[in-house]
C-alpha cells in the first residue's frame, strides 16, 4: 500500500512537473491530484525538491528502460534519434517532467540523491557510447564535443518548440517529434 501510493504521488509530481513546473507547482496540488492530505504527503517526501528528485529517478528508470530495448547491431546515429524520439514523446505526452535550470535548493537536492546521480550517469554514459561512436562512423561531426552533443539532445526534453507546435494544432504528435527531430539531427540548412 505505501509502495502504491509513493507510485501515485511520484506519477502526480511528473504530470504537474511536466504542466506547470517545478516553480509553479505546489506540495498542495500535489496532495490533492493524489487525493491525500498534505501531512500524510510529507511521510513520503520531505519536500518539494525530493518530490521532483522522485519525478526525474522514475523518468531516468523509464530512459534506462527504454535504452535496453534498442537492438544492440543498430547504427549508434539510430539508437541517439531513437533516444531523442522517446524523449519528445514523453514531453508530448505530457510524462517528462519540466525542471528549472538554476535553483539552488533543487539542484543541490538532485545532486544528494544517489539514486539520480546513478540514472543519469548511467544514461549519460551509454548516450556518450553512442555520440562517440556516431562521430568515429561519420554519422555527426566529430568536431562538436561529445558533451555539447549530449547536452543539445538532453534538451530535446524540455524543448518548448514541441509544446508551441502542439497548441497550434496543426501537426499530429508524430509530425511533431520528427520535426524536431529533424532539425536537431539534420540541422536547418538546405540539402
Amino acid at each position: 500500500m505505501l509502495l502504491a501510493r509513493e507510485a501515485a504521488i511520484v506519477q502526480a509530481v511528473n504530470r504537474l512537473l511536466a504542466e506547470k513546473g517545478f516553480d509553479l507547482m505546489t506540495v498542495d496540488e500535489v496532495a490533492a491530484e493524489v487525493g491525500i492530505a498534505k501531512a500524510s504527503l510529507y511521510k513520503h517526501f520531505s519536500s518539494k525538491e525530493d518530490l521532483a528528485a522522485a519525478a526525474m529517478v522514475r523518468v531516468l528508470g523509464l530512459a534506462q528502460e527504454f535504452m535496453v530495448t534498442l537492438a544492440a547491431d543498430a547504427l549508434p546515429i539510430a539508437q541517439l534519434r531513437a533516444v531523442a524520439c522517446w524523449m519528445l514523446q514523453q514531453q508530448l505526452a505530457g510524462e517528462m517532467p519540466s525542471l528549472p535550470s538554476q535553483n539552488s535548493s533543487l539542484r543541490a537536492n538532485l545532486m544528494g540523491n544517489k539514486a539520480y546521480l546513478d540514472g543519469l550517469m548511467q544514461v549519460s554514459d551509454q548516450i556518450g557510447l553512442w555520440i562517440e561512436a556516431a562521430q568515429k562512423d561519420g554519422s555527426l561531426n566529430p568536431a562538436t564535443p561529445p558533451l555539447v552533443v549530449l547536452y543539445s539532445l538532453y534538451a530535446r526534453a524540455c524543448d518548448p518548440v514541441p509544446g508551441f507546435l502542439k497548441a497550434g494544432g496543426q501537426y499530429t504528435d508524430a509530425q511533431i517529434v520528427d520535426i524536431v527531430l529533424e532539425t536537431c539531427f539534420d540541422g536547418l540548412k538546405a540539402r
